[in-house]
């Protein structure tokens, strides 16, 4: 009798959680967030990147970098950071390379990302909230995890019929089946 009320208890445990753990496999959120938060880190000891104009998305394993550097040097070392993360699968550098601005060229810029922020919001082919908005010197670069290719085509459109959009860098990386 006890055996069965445990192999009960065992088999209603493993039906109760199969639905929760269907899309992922053991860990993933968790995982995603460890090698997120350890690219971060190893991003902050690599000497000459600019850590804090990279964002940095993980997704089952693959590491999505966006946003902006000075030079394919910076770029390198920060992809080359980001290989050496244990549990990152694939690294996705999208960096721009972009030289530094002026302030009044910053202020700029804002107005430009807040602009293709509300028009990317305003479009219902676009899940606005996927996409990643950083603009330098006029350049546009759109990056995260996107649910699909039409998406991400709409996405760069519209970023690029915006008022002040100098050019598009697509840094978006469409999410795998399954």
């Amino acid at each position: 009798m006890k055996h069965s009320a445990l192999a009960f208890v065992a088999t209603a445990l493993v039906a109760l959680s199969a639905p929760a753990l269907a899309d992922k496999t053991a860990g993933n959120v968790m995982d995603d967030n460890t090698v997120n938060a350890e690219v971060k880190a190893a991003l902050l000891d690599t000497k000459g990147v600019p850590s804090s104009q990279i964002v940095v998305e993980t997704y089952k394993g693959i590491v999505l970098m966006s946003g902006f550097v000075e030079s394919k040097a910076q770029k390198d070392a920060a992809g080359k950071a980001a290989m050496g993360v244990k549990g990152a699968t694939k690294v996705h550098n999208a960096l721009a390379i972009a030289p530094e601005n002026s302030m009044g060229s910053k202020l700029d810029d804002t107005v430009i990302t807040t602009k293709v922020k509300a028009a990317l919001m305003d479009d219902s082919d676009v899940k606005s909230g996927q996409i990643n908005v950083e603009t330098k010197g006029g350049i546009v670069s759109l990056g995260g995890f996107v649910t699909g290719e039409k998406m991400q085509k709409r996405a760069i459109e519209v970023a690029k019929g915006t008022k002040g959009v100098k050019s598009v860098v697509d840094a978006m990386y469409v999410k795998p089946a399954g």
